[in-house]
C-alpha cells in the first residue's frame, strides 16, 4: 500500500492500517511471528504500534524494531530471526504528505526476508477485505520491542561483504532527511572506513524534508547540498540514501551523478572479482542496461532478467545457485559475498559500504569511478541510458497509448529502426505477465526502448539506451551518446498531446 495520509479506504490512516495488519494475521496464521519496522515519517510510528496490537490480539507473536530504521534492517531482521513475516510501514521516497505499508515474507527458506509476491498479494488482499469493523477486531498490548541488538546483528552481516582492504576514501553523505544516517554511520565505522561528511540540513529525520522538492535522490536538485559539501571538503565522492536507505545514489564530485546503470556495473564487476564457485549467479531487470550479461559472460556466471521490482530480483536464482548481486536501475542495489546474501531485498547502506571499498581501492591506484567507468566502456561498449517520463492527467491516456503501439508496433524511433518488439504482457520468456513492451533499435548504433506505466502514479516510464563501441576517445563517445539519447527522447513527444509533461 502506498498513499496520502487522510480519511477514507483509498488513503492511509488507522482504519486502513488496522484492518490491513488484521489481514496479514490471517494469512501468517495464528501463532505467527511478525517483525514490524518503520521509517520517520508522519504517523508511522503510530501505524507500527497498531499494526503490533492487531498482531498481537490475533494471536500472533509481534516484534516491534527499536526505533525509526531503514527498510533493509526489517528485512534483514525478518530472516535474521526466522520470523513468519514482516511488515515495514513507508512510503520510500515518495512525497511528504505520504505514507505505506510493504509485506516481507518469512520462513527458512531463499526468499525469507524478500518482498511477497502472487499469490501472497491476493491472498493478503482478500483477508483485508474479509476484516470486518475495526472496532471489533482484538486488540493487545501483549506485544515485544526489540532492542539495538537488531540492528547490530544487520550492520554485521553488511559487515560480511566484500570490502577488501583500502580504506582510504572520503565521502560526502546525504540520508535526505531519511533514516539511514546513524546506521549508515555505524557501518561506516565498523567497517573501518572514515566518517562520511554528513550534510548537515538533512542529517535529522524530518518527515516534512524541507529542503528537497521531493525526497528521491534521483530528482534534480536532491543531492545539490551533498555536492556542495564534498566542494567544499574535497571529498573523492558523493553517497546518498533515500529516506528509508534501502537505495544509493553515487556522485563524483565535479561529474554530478552516476545513473543506476552505471553504479550497478561498478558494483557488479567488484563483487563478481571477489566472490568465488561455480553457483555465482547475478540478475537484473527488464528495464535496466544492457551491460550487466556482458559483464557476466567475462566473468563466466549466469545472467537472469526478471521483471523490475526487488520481490522479483530476490528470487532469480535457481536451484544451485547462489545470487551476487541484483540491481535495477533505479539505484537499486542486493549483494552478497562467499559469506551469504544479508538482505534479500534492495539495500542502500551495503551498497555505500561496497562503493566506498571499490573507490578506495581506485584512490590507491590513482584512479576514480570515472576512470572504472571508462574501462568499462572500452571493455564492453558504452551502455548510455535515460529515464523520462511522461505524467498525464488522465491515467486511461496510457491504456491508450499501450493498446495503439500494441496493435501498430513503430517502425523507427527517429534514424534507430525497429527490429524487434516485445511484449511482457504475454508473460515473454517465462516471466510473469505484466504491461510493458521493448523494442530493440539498429541504426548508426544498436539500442532499447522499454515502455513501461507506473505502477503507483499516472505517468509512462520509458527507459532508454544505446550502445556505442569505444577505441579511445571515451568523452567524444559519451557526447555522442547523449546527443543520440537526446534524439531519443525527442521521439518520445509524439506519441502523446503537447499538453502531457516530459520529466527526465
Amino acid at each position: 500500500l502506498r498513499g496520502r495520509l487522510g480519511a477514507g479506504p483509498n488513503r492511509m490512516n488507522r482504519v486502513t492500517v488496522m484492518r490491513t495488519a488484521a489481514g496479514v494475521a490471517q494469512w501468517a496464521g495464528r501463532g505467527a511471528t511478525v517483525v514490524i519496522g518503520y521509517d520517520a515519517r508522519h504517523r508511522s510510528a503510530d501505524f507500527a504500534r497498531d499494526s503490533a496490537a492487531v498482531l498481537a490480539g490475533a494471536g500472533c507473536t509481534a516484534l516491534l524494531l527499536p526505533r525509526p530504521l531503514p527498510t533493509p534492517v526489517l528485512a534483514f531482521t525478518v530472516r535474521d530471526l526466522g520470523a513468519d513475516a514482516g511488515i515495514m510501514v513507508t512510503a520510500s521516497h515518495n512525497p511528504p504528505e505520504d505514507n505505506g505499508y510493504k509485506v516481507y515474507v518469512g520462513g527458512t527458506g531463499a526468499d525469507a526476508g524478500s518482498q511477497i509476491i502472487p499469490p501472497a498479494d491476493a491472498e493478503i488482499s482478500a483477508a483485508v477485505d474479509a476484516a470486518g469493523p475495526v472496532g471489533k477486531l482484538p486488540l493487545s498490548q501483549d506485544w515485544r520491542l526489540l532492542g539495538e541488538e537488531a540492528v547490530e546483528r544487520y550492520i554485521s552481516g553488511v559487515c560480511t561483504l566484500p570490502l577488501g582492504r583500502e580504506r582510504g576514501i572520503t565521502a560526502a553523505y546525504t540520508p535526505l532527511h531519511g533514516v539511514g544516517g546513524k546506521t549508515l554511520l555505524t557501518a561506516f565505522e565498523r567497517a573501518g572506513f572514515p566518517p562520511p561528511r554528513v550534510v548537515r540540513e538533512q542529517e535529522r529525520p524530518d518527515p516534512d524534508f524541507p529542503t528537497v522538492r521531493f525526497p528521491n535522490p534521483e530528482e534534480p536538485g536532491a543531492v545539490d547540498l551533498a555536492l556542495a559539501a564534498a566542494r567544499d571538503e574535497g571529498t573523492d565522492i558523493v553517497l546518498a540514501n533515500d529516506p528509508d536507505a534501502d537505495r544509493l545514489a553515487v556522485a563524483v564530485p565535479g561529474h554530478g551523478l552516476l545513473t543506476g546503470d552505471e553504479v550497478g556495473g561498478l558494483l557488479a564487476e567488484y563483487v563478481l572479482g571477489r566472490t568465488f564457485g561455480e553457483d555465482r549467479m547475478v540478475a537484473t531487470t527488464v528495464v535496466s542496461a544492457g551491460l550487466l550479461p556482458k559483464i557476466a559472460a567475462a566473468h563466466g556466471v549466469r545472467c537472469v532478467e526478471t521483471l523490475t521490482g526487488f520481490k522479483w530480483l530476490a528470487r532469480a536464482a535457481g536451484a544451485g545457485e547462489r545470487c551476487v548481486f541484483a540491481y535495477e536501475e533505479a539505484l537499486g542495489y542486493c549483494l552478497a559475498g562467499d559469506r551469504g546474501r544479508p538482505v534479500a531485498d534492495k539495500d542502500g547502506i551495503g551498497a555505500a559500504l561496497v562503493l566506498a571499498a571499490l573507490a578506495a581501492e581506485a584512490k590507491r591506484d590513482g584512479r576514480t569511478l570515472l576512470d572504472l567507468l571508462d574501462d568499462q566502456a572500452r571493455r564492453y561498449g558504452l551502455h548510455a541510458t535515460r529515464q523520462v517520463s511522461v505524467r498525464v492527467s488522465d491515467p486511461a491516456v496510457l491504456a491508450d497509448t499501450m493498446r495503439r503501439l500494441r496493435a501498430e508496433a513503430p517502425r523507427a524511433f527517429g534514424p534507430l529502426a525497429v527490429e524487434a518488439a516485445e511484449d511482457f504482457s504475454t508473460g515473454l520468456n517465462g516471466l510473469p505477465a505484466t504491461d510493458a513492451l521493448r523494442y530493440g533499435l539498429s541504426g548508426p548504433v544498436q539500442g532499447r526502448i522499454t515502455l513501461r506505466p507506473s505502477g503507483t502514479e499516472p505517468k509512462l516510464k520509458i527507459y532508454l539506451e544505446v550502445v556505442l563501441p569505444v577505441e579511445r576517445d571515451v568523452a567524444g563517445v559519451r557526447a555522442d551518446a547523449e546527443a543520440r539519447l537526446d534524439a531519443l527522447a525527442g521521439t518520445v513527444r509524439a506519441l502523446f498531446p503537447e499538453e502531457h509533461e516530459l520529466r527526465r
